[in-house]
């Protein structure tokens, strides 16, 4: 996945680096699902590929969205955590999910907690994003 900047539009310059079917739902995956390991990715209901995955998430640690790093409780796994530029698309998720579970046929279930957070408004957020924080900033 190239992060080659075509034009200075922030717009843009995000979609050149979020803007894939793959890359929102990993950090979906960091905030919502707790997954912080190669394999619990792979095992995301969408069924990303393993290149796909060690693409994408190779491309946000380039980027400073994520960081890697060893397991201390597993020599063989890798932990993944979310930076500060993680964490700020939480809004980004939250906009994409209310919008989702307003015009698509929405599972019940991940659409109430869609709709929960999106009616928290910024507190709801801002609450959250301090949670991710002590979860994955260490």
């Amino acid at each position: 996945m190239s992060t080659r900047e075509k034009s200075g539009c922030p717009i843009n310059l995000s979609l050149e680096l979020v803007g894939d079917r793959w890359t929102l739902l990993i950090i979906r995956d960091l905030v919502f699902a707790g997954k912080r390991h190669f394999r619990q990715f792979l095992q995301s209901d969408e069924g990303i590929s393993s290149r796909t995955l060690a693409e994408r998430l190779q491309t946000l640690q380039d980027e400073g969205i994520l960081t890697r790093s060893d397991d201390p409780t597993h020599g063989l796994r890798t932990v993944y955590r979310l930076t500060e530029a993680g964490i700020d698309l939480l809004p980004v998720l939250a906009t994409l999910g209310a919008w989702g579970s307003r015009h698509r046929k929405a599972d019940d279930n991940l659409a109430r907690v869609a709709d929960e957070l999106a009616a928290g408004g910024e507190a709801a957020l801002e609450r959250m994003k301090a949670a991710l924080r002590r979860e994955h900033i260490v």
